[in-house]
């Protein structure tokens, strides 16, 4: 079935920029073309180059809550309906859960995404040995999404599979599939997000998943960005089958951001700066701004960590993106077994 068109509207807030609202696919939900993911903001430690500098080295609960709450403030002051979290994102349901009660901010006035499948393990230490565990389990399935519901209740709409591959498993793990398809017939959105130079082939064999002659995904959720395109297709075929598709990492963990000065990103960083440059933008919303130009992307998330980060992010809705800019970003384009590779050498920090 294919999405069901609306017209699409704008929020605009005074001083802010302006925000599409559209249909998330075909699932009935209304969200903002850019996101706020709270990968970066729910715990003291991530791969983003210079998350420790972001959060100033201050992991106080009461700390962490303050800034989350302010990068929230910020986001719904500029249009953002859209807020993507997860169990194992440390305090993320939690902060995300008394922000809204502390606005009175009620549903559908936000749609309210969370994910599966990985534990939080770092006990609030940046050093931790091992920050998340996966286990894609029935049994975490249903401990993680009684979790979710005891701390977001009914502003829960969407519950992912987290960074679901064809090697965990989940796929044809009968028991799990059905308990998704039992949270789906009582009103959850269900979908996955995905990870790995195999993305594709996960998605396709999820879309072939049916419960009763019915679909058991209503959304998609993958990596796609300038450095890392390879998705691309399969998350179109998803959108023109009337799957929501919500793209993360639109910046590389921050690789696709004025701090990479790695020496061995220097001809890319070249091009990147010499684009932003020429659309007077940042790398930052010049690489947000290719993600918007695909028409098949609902979403593209913004991991912002400061409120600075977020504003400067949402400029890319109003970069004039243009073929010769997606030329020229397309020399840039890494090889997916390069670009994980990578991605997986990245310090928590």
């Amino acid at each position: 079935m294919l999405a069901v068109s609306y017209p699409p509207h704008r929020v605009r807030t005074p001083g802010m920029t302006t925000v599409e609202i559209r249909p998330l696919g075909a699932t009935g939900l209304r969200v903002s073309r850019i996101g706020l993911g709270l990968a970066a903001l729910g715990r003291p430690g991530y791969m983003t180059l210079g998350h420790a500098e972001d959060l100033q080295g201050n992991y106080d609960v009461a700390a962490m809550y303050a800034r989350a709450a302010a990068v929230l403030d910020a986001a719904w002051d500029a249009g953002v309906r859209y807020v993507d979290t997860a169990r194992s994102y440390g305090r993320g349901e939690e902060f995300l859960s008394r922000w809204l009660a502390s606005r009175e901010i009620a549903p559908p006035a936000v749609v309210v995404g969370s994910k599966w499948g990985y534990t939080y393990t770092a006990g609030w230490r940046v050093d931790a040995e091992t920050h998340e565990v996966k286990d894609h389990s029935l049994a975490t399935l249903q401990r993680q999404v009684a979790e979710s519901r005891a701390l977001l209740g009914a502003q829960l709409d969407l519950y992912m599979i987290h960074s679901a591959t064809l090697a965990s498993g989940v796929l044809d793990d009968g028991a799990v599939i059905g308990k998704l398809a039992e949270l789906r017939a009582r009103g959850l959105k269900i979908g996955l997000s995905l990870t790995g130079a195999k993305q594709a082939e996960t998605l396709h064999r999820a879309m072939a998943i049916r419960v009763a002659g019915a679909r058991v995904f209503d959304v998609a959720e993958g990596t796609w960005n300038v450095l890392e395109p390879s998705a691309g297709p399969a998350l179109r075929a998803a959108h023109d089958a009337g799957l929501g598709v919500i793209v993360k990492e639109g910046l590389a963990n921050g690789r696709l951001t004025g701090r990479n000065a790695d020496p061995r990103f220097a001809a890319a960083r070249r091009v990147l700066d010499a684009e932003a440059t020429r659309l007077h933008t940042t790398i930052d919303a010049l690489a947000l701004a290719a993600i918007l130009a695909q028409p098949w992307v609902d979403v593209a998330l913004s991991g912002a960590a400061t409120v600075d980060q977020l504003r400067s992010n949402l400029t890319a809705a109003s970069v004039r993106f243009d073929t010769q800019a997606a030329a020229r970003l397309a020399a840039i384009a890494e090889e997916p077994a390069v670009y994980w590779t990578t991605r997986s050498r990245l310090s928590w920090n």
